[in-house]
């Protein structure tokens, strides 16, 4: 007796028309022909069904504040941490958690059900540590969230940042976050990654730095961050996000950084959409595109990710929690566009992005959770075209919501619906 059955799924990885048996919110079986009977059965027809998304890099905080307190005119990167600066002492608890489980329902809706984000606690009040603590228990039963201490200002830039990152990660924050780049020296922030991935050995945590977010070839603290994961016994723990400067670095120094991030085991996390936005902005023409040199990466076995980052806050006045939108950008700015390569940046939002989080029991094999997602499309190939609809997204076997005409609906029992779906009931049956 199985709790679902979902019969005749394309799985991501390149199985086809298949069964997939659920049993007390496991995959039990896959295999064709699955014999029930099953609570509930769902056809998808020959339509793909992978994992979950996962998002390896966003920041919840400031999602959905766009315009408070103004919009950013120059579109930089700069601006931006100057405007959520100004944002900054007019937070509130309450406030942070109405528009973060906004955002959550709307992940949900597009089959996002893991997310890392990032949590600035350069405010001494950690007001926003306080609201996405709170807001990672309160998605705990459909959503996955790791929360990363990160001080947007800089861990030496500042007064007191030092302490508030370290009352964070007392408070429970999973992750040690940084931004060398932003420190006011060369050596401060060499520094700072030295003094953060001591921390997290110390504390056994893992480590998620912004790093080299820039456009200047010389800003080399991925290689810092490399040594200092070998130093402190890291391997696999660490990821290195952003990485821009390595798009505009030498292609001799590249031939030796790369193999010490893959000796370092670090992870590498692309934020396609808001890479190509900010970076460049100094450029006449020709202009770079900014995203780091993801193919190169890949070929060298380092695990590449990729992030939504940002999603109508000071930074990114677009976005939608759709992170095929995120492999689609990839694809065109880093011409991924073999077939290989286009299977690759599906990986980056899935499987890919699982593993930099760490994340258990994810997978399609028997013993995983099941979590899938079911797309209007083959295969990862022809979602990523398509930016496929979700025609349902399950969660420990049970379907949390379901796409009719391209509406979402959501079903997430004993907490606010932040969209119109009172009274829905999710059909037995085909899709």
């Amino acid at each position: 007796m199985y709790d679902l059955i979902l019969r005749q799924a394309n799985l991501s990885d390149g199985r086809s028309g298949v069964d997939i048996g659920v049993r007390d919110g496991r995959i039990a079986a896959i295999g064709p022909g699955l014999a029930g009977p099953a609570g509930t059965e769902i056809d998808a027809a020959g339509r793909l069904v992978s994992p979950p998304f996962v998002d390896a890099h966003f920041h919840l905080d400031s999602a959905l504040s766009l315009g408070q307190p103004r919009l950013n005119r120059s579109g930089t990167l700069l601006e931006g941490i100057a405007l959520w600066g100004e944002a900054k002492p007019s937070l509130s608890v309450e406030t942070l958690v109405e528009r973060a489980l906004r955002y959550c329902d709307l992940a949900v809706a597009q089959g996002l059900l893991a997310i890392r984000s990032h949590v600035d606690v350069g405010d001494p009040r950690l007001v926003t540590v306080e609201a996405l603590l709170h807001v990672r228990e309160r998605v705990r039963p459909y959503l996955d969230l790791q929360l990363v201490a990160f001080p947007q200002d800089g861990y030496l830039r500042g007064p007191g940042i030092a302490e508030s990152l370290d009352r964070a990660l007392s408070m429970g924050v999973d992750v040690v976050g940084g931004i060398p780049h932003f420190e006011r020296t060369m050596a401060d922030g060499a520094l700072s990654v030295e003094r953060l991935c001591r921390i997290a050995a110390e504390r056994g945590l893992p480590v998620d730095m912004h790093c080299d977010e820039s456009d200047d070839p010389l800003s080399r603290h991925i290689e810092t961050l490399a040594a200092e994961t070998i130093r402190h016994g890291l391997q696999g723990r660490v990821a290195g996000s952003h990485l821009t400067s390595m798009h505009s670095m030498d292609n001799y120094y590249v031939s030796k950084l790369i193999p010490l991030i893959a000796e370092a085991g670090i992870h590498a996390i692309a934020n396609p959409l808001i890479n190509i936005t900010l970076q460049g902005r100094h450029d006449t023409y020709p202009k770079r595109r900014g995203m780091t040199r993801v193919p190169e990466l890949m070929a060298a076995g380092v695990n590449v990710a990729f992030g939504h980052d940002c999603v109508m806050d000071p930074w990114y006045s677009l976005g939608c929690g759709d992170m095929l939108e995120v492999a689609h950008m990839a694809v065109h700015v880093g011409q991924m566009t073999s077939l290989a390569a286009m299977q690759s940046a599906f990986d980056a939002v899935t499987v890919n992005a699982a593993k930099a989080l760490g994340l258990e029991g994810y997978g399609l094999d028997i013993g995983c959770h099941a979590d899938f997602v079911v797309l209007q499309a083959r295969d990862p190939i022809e979602a990523i075209r398509l930016k496929a609809h979700r025609l349902a997204v399950i969660r420990r076997g049970k379907v949390i919501a379901r796409s009719a005409h391209k509406v979402s609906e959501l079903m997430l029992d004993g907490r606010p619906r932040h969209l119109d779906t009172a009274g829905y009931a999710p059909p037995a049956g085909n899709l």
